[in-house]
């Protein structure tokens, strides 16, 4: 039975030492010299402007996280819509009630003001 993951074995085996040769390659032949320039943050071909560690507003990463998790309920709803008629009426009440869920979810949030961009 042990005989059967011999070669899988072998292929972990083989991709750690690839791994760590060309980990430990790289830092022994590596010509990295530090220096002013190349130590200053670099976006879009344009000079920083003021601190590049500036805080940004609790609320920016609550409209972030309000908008990945709005945008994935509506890849579930896709995927409901192309399988819907098979599902036949258990299928439109689970929906029905994923939507109503989502959208109490949405009205809380539009309450408690998250939504507002100040």
């Amino acid at each position: 039975m042990l005989r059967e993951y011999v070669p899988v074995l072998m292929i972990f085996a083989v991709s750690l030492g690839v791994t760590a040769l060309l980990v430990i390659g790289s830092h022994l032949f590596s010509h990295y010299r530090p220096t002013h320039v190349k130590r200053q943050p670099y976006e879009s071909g344009i000079p920083a402007i003021g601190d590049t560690r500036e805080r940004f507003a609790v609320k920016y990463y609550v409209v972030a996280m309000l908008f990945l998790l709005f945008d994935v309920e509506v890849v579930f709803l896709f995927t409901w819509g192309a399988v819907a008629r098979r599902l036949g009426l258990f299928g439109y009440l689970a929906i029905l009630v994923f939507l109503v869920l989502l959208i109490v979810g949405l009205l809380y949030e539009w309450k408690k003001g998250a939504l507002e961009w100040e």
